[in-house]
């Protein structure tokens, strides 16, 4: 079994268990932090098994032996002595006690049973006694001060050891996490790059911004949790309880009964908290979106003096992040006290029934056995000792209470994104599209974005190769949606896109695409060179290629005399340091760049100077020969680049034809002119 498998097999029962529960996404992180991992995940669990071992050692350690020997002036040879003694009359005892149940006739077999067993056991330690007792009086000290340092060097060395293995453990959850993180964000990136891209038109970036950041770092962190301090912490806890019950487990049963009204209280504020954080992860995304909007729109806001209203409408969302802020610190702040306050009265009801014990010799109260032998003061020390080290782990497992609720709601949103059904996606079994040269035709086409609000209806349209088409019509017509159907940016909600005569729904998105250049209204330029901007069109073109593409676009000459650093100028963010035309006609030498059989221009010389119109159409007079061509357009300069014009209204079309014939027979497409 490979690595992948085991990891998941081992992962398995954690997802079932928590399948129809509300932690059912956190857990699915969990399991996700298992992918051929088996060997940090078992150094993790390893190392923080060390780590409480010395934990609970160390206080042993120190605790017993100074209470038992060192205080009473003793050593640990005469101390062992006196253990052997001890054992040895305890023996004789069993052996009496045994042959006079044998002999009694009346006597059970269960307890005759019983007590055979407690002899062997008494027969067995007196053995080990006899064997350790040579190295005990050979590397022990031979008097109490030197039995101190003896004990305070071993404890030492204890905590060294225990900081090493704590250090590994860090990082070692830290190796978890964070490759976890990584995958986590690879994921929710590539299926976010799978959405249709009306979705963040609609949604906004800054939503997924803020699940992307803010949203997954909450998650990782609580990932991180886990293999930190949710493993060392319990097995710190583990070990000290364990070495009370050795003490005395009925007394420590006793002391632990009141566990089930923490239990009972945490659980509580674990809905209270998770619910709060929820809240507060989606109040960030809107502080996220009013921060988006605010900057992209900064010319606009001061242009009209609008930054009171801004800022007022920016504090409202301030005010409730702050709000649910604060309900998270409330909920937070609850948690140690219950648990401290529950503690401590835990360890008191442990105090006084272990005074009572000890100072009455007793191994019993009101009749109920709590001890098989009378405790003495040097086990009610280290009994008590081993009660105060399991509340440091407890307490820690507190602090964090709020960061592994708030990991939970996180998880809920990350993955909501991540398993959001795509509408848009590749068919089951998609056809081969061949390089497009026949038509284009939409059959009876609708679409909606919301139910009963149609933007296209019922739209049939044959497009020929080699045609240039330019679409017209008042804002909100539906011009571009209909030119989105083409390259699958969203799909007809009835009627079909056809290319060729194939079903643009029964090829892949790549095949499709990949023979679809797109120039839009504001052109989309990324924080690299004017090279990369260009090579985007067609990421094997040479140097050569984008040089002629720019030339066809009419770039070639501003790049090289107007950029500081020709090809090799950084445009800035969304091309900030070109001016609009330069930027379009850089948007088109990529189009050209990738030499598409269909051509689609949105708007694409709208919000550009006149002399940078005049060149594109002039580039666009040679490149649109031997390719379909659609473009939306409201300015009559570019109809003249269309043998047809298509003119719409309320998503419909109403009129087709050259200019001259819509000129004289449309009176929409006159008063639009």
């Amino acid at each position: 079994m490979n690595t992948r498998r085991l990891c998941r097999k081992l992962a398995r029962p954690i997802q079932k268990r928590y399948n129809d529960t509300d932690m059912k996404n956190y857990f699915r992180a969990i399991r996700q932090s298992f992918r051929n991992r088996l060997w940090l995940i078992v150094g993790c669990f390893s190392c923080a098994f060390l780590v409480g071992a010395f934990w609970g050692g160390n206080i042993a350690v120190v605790v017993y032996p100074i209470t038992e020997i060192c205080l009473k002036d003793s050593t640990f040879t005469a101390w062992f002595d006196q253990k052997i003694e001890e054992n040895a009359q305890k023996i004789e005892e069993a052996e009496q006690t045994l042959q006079q149940l044998k002999s009694t006739q009346s006597a059970n077999s269960a307890q005759i049973t019983m007590e055979e067993h407690q002899l062997s056991l008494l027969q067995w330690r007196a053995a080990w006694y006899q064997w350790a007792r040579p190295y005990i009086e050979q590397y022990t000290p031979k008097n109490s001060f030197q039995t101190v340092v003896f004990l305070m060097v071993i404890a030492l060395i204890g905590t060294i050891l225990k900081v090493f293995f704590l250090i590994t453990h860090t990082i070692l959850a830290a190796a978890i996490s964070e490759q976890t993180a990584m995958e986590i964000r690879e994921e929710f990136y590539r299926k976010a790059l799978d959405y249709e891209a009306n979705y963040f038109s609609s949604e906004g970036v800054a939503t997924m911004m803020s699940r992307f950041t803010t949203d997954v770092g909450v998650l990782i962190g609580g990932i991180g949790i886990i293999y930190g301090k949710i493993i060392r912490e319990p097995i710190k806890l583990i070990v000290c309880l364990a070495i009370a019950a050795y003490v005395s487990w009925q007394l420590l049963l006793l002391t632990l009964v009141f566990v089930p009204i923490a239990a009972y209280a945490i659980r509580w504020l674990a809905r209270s908290i998770k619910r709060v954080v929820r809240q507060s992860l989606e109040q960030i995304a809107k502080l996220y979106a009013r921060l988006a909007e605010t900057f992209q729109s900064v010319k606009i806001v001061k242009a009209f003096t609008r930054e009171p209203y801004e800022h007022a409408k920016f504090h409202d969302v301030n005010i409730t992040c702050y709000k649910r802020a604060m309900k998270i610190a409330k909920y937070s702040a609850c948690v140690n006290p219950v648990i401290e306050v529950i503690g401590i009265f835990m360890i008191c009801v442990a105090i006084i029934v272990g005074a009572y014990l000890v100072l009455g010799n007793r191994t019993d109260i009101w009749g109920i056995p709590m001890l098989s032998e009378p405790l003495g003061l040097g086990g009610l020390i280290l009994f008590f000792a081993m009660l105060v080290g399991a509340s440091d782990p407890a307490r820690r497992l507190a602090d964090i209470f709020a960061q592994f609720q708030s990991a939970a709601a996180a998880a809920d949103r990350v993955y909501t994104m991540i398993d959001r059904h795509v509408p848009v996606r590749d068919p089951d079994n998609p056809v081969p599209m061949p390089k497009h040269q026949e038509s284009i035709r939409f059959e009876n086409v609708s679409f909606e974005y919301e139910p009963e609000r149609h933007v296209l209806q019922n739209v049939s349209l044959d497009i020929k190769f080699g045609e240039c088409i330019a679409i017209l019509g008042a804002s909100g017509c539906g011009k571009s949606t209909l030119l989105s159907l083409v390259p699958r940016f969203a799909d007809a909600n009835t009627g079909q896109v056809l290319i060729d005569g194939v079903p643009t729904t029964s090829v892949l998105l790549r095949d499709l695409r990949q023979q679809i250049g797109l120039v839009t209204q504001d052109p989309v330029l990324f924080d690299t060179t004017v090279l990369e901007n260009i090579r985007y069109g067609r990421e094997e073109a040479t140097r050569e290629e984008i040089v002629v593409a720019a030339k066809q676009a009419f770039a070639h000459d501003f790049i090289e005399k107007e950029l500081s650093e020709g090809y090799e100028t950084v445009v800035g963010p969304g091309g900030g340091k070109l001016s609009g035309g330069q930027r379009q006609r850089i948007a088109l030498a990529r189009a050209i760049l990738r030499n598409p059989a269909i051509f689609l221009l949105d708007e694409a010389t709208s919000q550009i100077d006149i002399q940078s119109e005049r060149m594109i159409h002039e580039a666009l007079t040679t490149f649109k020969q031997g390719r379909t061509t659609i473009i939306i357009t409201h300015r009559l300069s570019a109809v003249s680049l269309a043998d047809r014009i298509v003119l719409m209204d309320d998503g419909k079309i109403i009129a087709i034809g050259t200019h001259e014939e819509l000129s004289r027979t449309s009176p929409e497409y006159a008063r639009l002119l």
